[in-house]
């Protein structure tokens, strides 16, 4: 395996972290039958949202690495407030 494809894998493992955000807010909403975001979800976005800053950086693309920065200061300040207020959070 060369360095490349060891960071496309790193970019895929990204992406699918990313992904399942969507899946477990999806979930979730639906088993209490409205719009709900899960604290897993945020995991799951810090998760992505780093592995695809690495790759970015990796990339040397400075379009991505700001995008993914910057997603990445929301998703810590959303599980701060989760853990000041754990009462308010959905499971």
């Amino acid at each position: 395996m060369t360095i490349d494809q060891l960071w496309l894998g790193v970019g895929f493992l990204g992406q699918a972290f990313f992904s399942m955000r969507f899946l477990i807010q999806w979930i979730a909403s639906e088993r209490q039958r409205k719009s709900v975001v899960p604290r897993f979800f945020w995991y799951f976005s810090v998760g992505g949202g780093m592995t695809l800053l690495a790759y970015a950086i990796h990339r040397r693309d400075p379009v991505f690495i700001v995008g993914q920065a910057a997603g990445l200061l929301v998703y810590a300040r959303n599980l701060y407030f989760i853990f000041r207020n754990p009462e308010r959070v959905a499971p």
